[in-house]
């Protein structure tokens, strides 16, 4: 438990590293805490928080830096968040006006990201998995062939498949059309599943094209129903914090292109009421070690259907940020349900 003045001096602390991106010493303090101590009482102070963990003291500096548990600390119980601008609340919702729910999407990732300027992302609404019209093959190379899949409404996906041995485009056409004929009107998922019980009435040979076209199928389609958009990635670049750090940045671009985790850790932020802040580590994703994410759910009619977030170091402005993730999250779920 930490009393009042060690409180006021940690949450000085952080707002004036924040601000300055500078380890911050005790004159520093001393002239923005408001208190009336002592240079020798504010070490003192500055001592007690180091040692339970809340702020460290880099080797080339005689000032502090918060730690993620000062972060932590100030986020939870110290931080003043700061009224959004009634401009920057006129722009998103122009920006957010009712349209076609990817546009809005796509918007709502892109004012995130131009408010803030870090990284802006949106985890669209989940969709349910696409039927299939019809399906076709096609001969890239001996061994590459492409699918070509048609949906019911329309949409069209190409995925490459890779085989152990050549077909001939007479194959491919049997092939597609034992397919279409007998699975059209389903999905990936319902086709694998009976595509399982009834290979062994096929012949053979036949049986590696169809099980990797309903495996590149079903995760086509897996990809389709969950997706999220991404925006001002490039911001990150000018982050004096992560640009610092080459090779963790590589790896965070790497993050956005898999998506796979950083999906997984969003959704929990959708089983959560209001704004959700990960900080450094608790992301348990090691190329957001040095990174928070300041997410929050958004809804269509009541009923969670994704999530919206920023992507920033940990050096940010967290009493700015969360209120900006936490408006576009309720203007977003306002132009996504019907009126």
């Amino acid at each position: 438990m930490l009393d009042a003045r060690a409180k006021t001096l940690l949450k000085t602390l952080i707002e004036r590293y924040i601000a300055e991106g500078q380890p911050v010493g005790s004159r520093t303090l001393a002239k923005y805490s408001g208190l009336e101590l002592s240079p020798a009482t504010i070490r003192n102070v500055m001592a007690d928080l180091e040692e339970m963990g809340f702020i460290a003291s880099p080797h080339t500096s005689a000032g502090r830096v918060p730690t993620p548990r000062g972060y932590r600390l100030f986020v939870d119980t110290l931080l003043t968040v700061q009224p959004l601008d009634p401009q920057h609340i006129s722009e998103l919702k122009e920006a957010l006006l009712p349209d076609v729910p990817q546009r809005v999407i796509s918007h709502a990732s892109q004012m995130i990201s131009e408010l803030t300027h870090f990284a802006g992302v949106v985890i669209a609404p989940r969709r349910q998995a696409p039927k299939i019209r019809q399906i076709e093959f096609l001969n890239l190379t001996e061994t590459r062939i492409l699918l070509i899949i048609v949906t019911t409404e329309g949409e069209v996906q190409n995925r490459i498949l890779l085989t152990q041995r050549p077909y001939a485009q007479s194959e491919l056409i049997e092939a597609a059309n034992y397919l279409t004929q007998n699975y059209a009107g389903l999905d990936f998922m319902q086709i694998r599943q009976r595509l399982h019980h009834e290979l062994q009435q096929l012949r053979s040979d036949m049986t590696e094209l169809m099980n990797a076209a309903a495996d590149a199928g079903a995760q086509a389609a897996s990809e389709a129903a969950q997706q999220y958009v991404i925006s001002g990635e490039k911001n990150l670049l000018d982050s004096e914090d992560l640009a610092a750090n080459m090779a963790r940045l590589r790896q965070l671009f790497d993050l956005f292109e898999q998506k796979t985790g950083l999906m997984q850790l969003l959704d929990l932020s959708s089983r959560a009421e209001g704004v959700h802040v990960f900080i450094g580590g608790e992301s348990g994703i090691a190329p957001l070690d040095e990174c928070s994410i300041v997410a929050a759910p958004y809804e269509v009619e009541g009923q969670v259907v994704g999530t919206i977030g920023v992507i920033g170091p940990t050096r940010m402005a967290y009493e700015r940020v969360i209120p900006i993730v936490d408006i576009t999250a309720r203007l977003l779920s306002s132009a996504l349900s019907p009126n």
